[in-house]
């Protein structure tokens, strides 16, 4: 909240006297509170007014949260926010700006005992857990049998011509099966989705589980902005109009429920699925986005919403239930909110109907003659054309139970780990420069020919997650991101330059200036789109810049030297140039670069010092390295005797042999959870951790970033069910009973308590961590009792959520944050809401 300003026009009349009087002395009287509550906090005897809180004080932004907290615990002060104390950083002007802002409209209710949606049932819960394990079984036994007699009569073809056309009859016919089962399933099962509420582990909630897992685990996800995607929503029942472009993978579940206009773009990373959990509850709502509308990157839409035409929605926004922006207007910030920065145009081109049907036909020309027979007559030639390889799957020579067998599954494994890891270098190393040839940059080009194809493949090849996530967190990942084309210009070595998630759209237009540290989730969007064109652009990030995590890097970001951009910020579009400042929020605002508590481990940053321990974290790093590989190994080496195991002894005559392919399957997808579970808890010595502040040359960091090399993403089969919370449970998450987990990340388990019947909503998570510039700092996080975290909501280190409260969707609380029991939160950085927060228009 921004101070009023001094001047007084003449349509305003002068302030009465006595009223005057009387708020001048509330200031002074809230001054001195705030000074005593601020004196305890910092632990001094006396704040000045005039002091500042971060240059003088010497305070950082987690004491700051904990001075917030306690004002709000005081009936008799007003509600501070973060964004309050970087804005007014004096306990005078904070103290004034408190007097001058009118009352807040009163907060909504908490909810009742009669209220409140009641808890439902262990009961309902386990219920719903076992037919999620029948319906998993089922799937598993069809698939199973599916995939065997496919591959005995694949195999069956003469010769290599004949392998090849039942390779590409099975591999279509599989191909088109898998599309049309969550078309068949969606009507069959729910009919047209409407708008409404149900409990979740109820039937309700069973059909629309059903129905997303079929839609993510089939192969139209692989052509997202493709044309044929957009078919396939409409045979879902999305109502589409011409021309659209859609690059998410985040797309609708409920699909009756979006309705999008002609020419409307909607880009990647956005959420956009029609439903949300809150509260124990699924609710489903319409999203509208009318003709000409454009959706910015890393965005959140959530139910109830509407863009009318020409409408624009920033980068790393979010349209919270119930906003509306109306036609022509630009909105950014979370939540959205009205402005006048506009998401760059670029010029149509030549795009009609017949260019967007011929790309679909190659494409699926592509997929039913060269992909899908290498992926499906492949196997077949590799072990009967290999020498050795074909006695491995012959009981005969192998029983499974004798050494051989395993010392061969051993070796192929060996053979096909370190041979594709080997030839994936290769290519994200030379194919990407090579294609990048046929694109220029700040060209425009139309959609759906050849350019966009090798910008496609280009974007696709160079982001490989098994490689960034090798290579990240150490000194090794500046010469990978070289190799593929980034420009990194004169490297500062810091053996932390960028985490193991990142990705780009094109690495030979993405350069990063020296000294620069990035944490992970940057994602660096190099290209530009309309409806019917796009254009590459070059991204510049500066030196000596920090950027924290899930950080959507715009062309033309309006950020300098020496920036530090916090956690989920909007990357301004306008304005000056940033220099030496931080920035915070979205929309963004500016806060200290830095403060006393991230100078004391600068004697580590420089000299002999810091190249003595930067060489034994080199040291450290490259043990971690191998030992994911030989972890990421032996886990191919247990998918493999799983698959050789079944095929062996598979017997196409019995049910036994239908059941022991199903088993496969089943084990195929349960195994690298287990086996990733034991993995950590071996690394944290069947122990927990602890609150830590470090430099990142300290022995422990170098150790905890062993941790993060760890996968989890084999966890999102168990979104949705009781499953996630009992492997939750196993990776040390203190969690409470009928936990709904739609999708939630958590970095640190042993750090995070979760309390009973907490909803926790897809893209949500709970980092216990910070690394800014050279310091690491991590504290416990505690969700209370029936919780709700929104849609992609961010949950900082030391943060406390009392029973019963709510953050909404696209949130970031902020580290040492305390909110009170049933209150509701929201925004970037996240404060309390209250009534007036839900109107559609925040600037109203």
């Amino acid at each position: 909240m921004a101070a009023k300003s001094s001047e007084v026009t003449t349509d305003v009349p002068p302030e009465p006297a006595a009223t005057a009087s009387g708020r001048a002395g509330t200031a002074a009287g809230t001054e001195t509170t705030l000074a005593e509550l601020l004196a305890d906090v910092v632990r001094v005897d006396r704040v000045p007014v005039d002091s500042h809180f971060f240059d003088d004080l010497g305070a950082n932004s987690l004491l700051m949260a904990h001075f917030c907290a306690r004002v709000r615990k005081r009936a008799d002060l007003p509600s501070v926010s973060m964004r309050d104390v970087y804005r007014h950083p004096t306990i005078r002007s904070l103290a004034q700006a408190l007097a001058d802002t009118p009352p807040p409209p009163a907060a909504e209710p908490a909810p009742t005992s009669e209220q409140a949606p009641p808890a439902h049932g262990t009961r309902r819960y386990v219920l719903c857990g076992t037919a999620q394990l029948l319906f998993f079984c089922g799937y598993c036994l069809f698939v199973g049998f599916v995939l065997a007699r496919g591959y005995t009569w694949v195999s069956g073809g003469g010769g290599l011509v004949g392998v090849y056309l039942r390779a590409v009859a099975f591999g279509s016919a599989v191909f088109v099966g898998a599309c049309a089962l969550p078309v068949v399933a969606k009507w069959t099962l729910v009919g047209r989705w409407r708008p409404g509420e149900f409990p979740v582990w109820g039937p309700a909630y069973l059909r629309l589980w059903i129905v997303r897992v079929l839609l993510h685990a089939n192969p139209m996800v692989l052509l997202v902005g493709n044309p044929l995607y957009v078919l396939y929503l409409r045979a879902l029942g999305a109502r589409i109009g011409k021309g659209v472009t859609i690059l998410t993978r985040f797309g609708p579940v409920c699909t009756d429920l979006l309705t999008v206009g002609a020419g409307t773009v909607i880009r990647k990373d956005c959420s956009v699925s029609c439903y949300r959990a809150h509260a124990g509850r699924i609710q489903t709502g319409p999203v509208v986005l009318g003709r000409d509308v454009v959706v910015g990157e890393r965005t959140v839409i959530d139910i109830d919403t509407a863009m009318g035409d020409g409408a624009q929605l920033g980068h790393a926004s979010a349209l919270h239930r119930g906003m509306s922006v109306p036609a022509g207007q630009r909105w950014h910030g979370s939540p959205a909110q009205r402005t006048d920065v506009s998401l760059p145009r670029i010029a149509p081109a030549d795009c009609g109907t017949a260019r967007r049907a011929t790309y679909g036909i190659v494409t699926l020309l592509q997929m039913f003659l060269v992909y899908l027979p290498l992926a499906f007559g492949g196997s077949y030639m590799l072990f009967t054309w290999l020498p050795g390889l074909d006695t491995l799957l012959d009981p005969a020579v192998h029983d499974i139970a004798s050494a051989s067998f395993y010392g061969n599954a051993l070796a192929l494994s060996f053979v096909l780990f370190f041979g594709l890891l080997t030839a994936g270098l290769v290519a994200v190393t030379v194919l990407p420069r090579l294609m990048n040839l046929l694109v220029r940059p700040d060209r425009v080009y139309p959609l759906y020919g050849l350019h966009y194809s090798v910008h496609r493949a280009v974007a696709r090849v160079s982001n490989s997650k098994l490689l960034t996530w090798l290579f990240g967190d150490s000194s090794y990942i500046v010469h990978y991101l070289r190799a593929i084309g980034y420009d990194l210009s004169h490297v500062e070595q810091t053996g932390s330059n960028f985490g193991t998630e990142l990705k780009h759209e094109s690495p030979s237009l993405t350069s990063v200036g020296r000294g620069t540290m990035v944490a992970d989730g940057l994602s660096v969007l190099n290209a530009e789109y309309s409806s019917t064109s796009f254009r590459l652009a070059r991204v510049s990030i500066g030196p000596h810049n920090f950027l924290g995590n899930n950080i959507a890097y715009p062309p033309g970001g309006r950020t300098g030297d020496n920036c530090l951009l916090a956690t989920k910020v909007m990357v301004p579009l306008d304005g000056p140039v940033r220099e030496g400042v931080g920035l915070l929020g979205s929309p963004p605002f500016e806060i200290p670069r830095s403060v006393e508590r991230d100078t004391r481990f600068d004697h580590l940053r420089s000299g002999d010092e810091q190249r003595r321990r930067l060489a034994a974290k080199n040291r450290y790093n490259l043990r971690s390295m191998g030992q994911f590989l030989v972890l990421r190994w032996l886990h191919s080496f247990g998918l493999v005797v799983i698959g050789t195991a079944a095929v062996t002894t598979y017997d196409p005559q019995s049910v036994a042999g239908q059941l022991l392919i199903a088993a496969s399957v089943a084990a195929g997808v349960i195994f690298p959870v287990l086996y990733f579970v034991l993995v950590e808890r071996v690394i944290l010595r069947f122990g927990g951790l602890r609150p830590q502040l470090c430099s990142i040359y300290d022995p422990y960091f170098w150790w905890h970033e062993r941790l993060w090399k760890v996968p989890d993403k084999h966890l999102v089969v168990f979104n949705g069910t009781p499953f996630k919370n009992v492997v939750w449970r196993l990776m040390g998450v203190r969690i409470g009973r009928r936990v709904f987990d739609d999708g939630c990340y958590i970095t640190e388990r042993t750090l995070t308590a979760i309390g009973d019947d907490t909803t926790l909503n897809a893209g949500s998570k709970i980092q216990c961590h910070s690394q800014e510039d050279g310091t690491f700092k991590s504290d416990h996080v505690t969700i209370g009792a029936g919780c709700t975290l929104g849609v992609g909501a961010f949950v900082h280190y030391g943060v406390t959520l009392g029973d019963g409260a709510e953050l909404a969707a696209d949130s970031f609380l902020m580290k040492g944050e305390e909110v009170p029991p049933s209150a509701r939160w929201g925004g970037n950085p996240a404060v309390e809401r209250t009534s007036a927060s839900h109107c559609a228009d925040p600037t109203a």
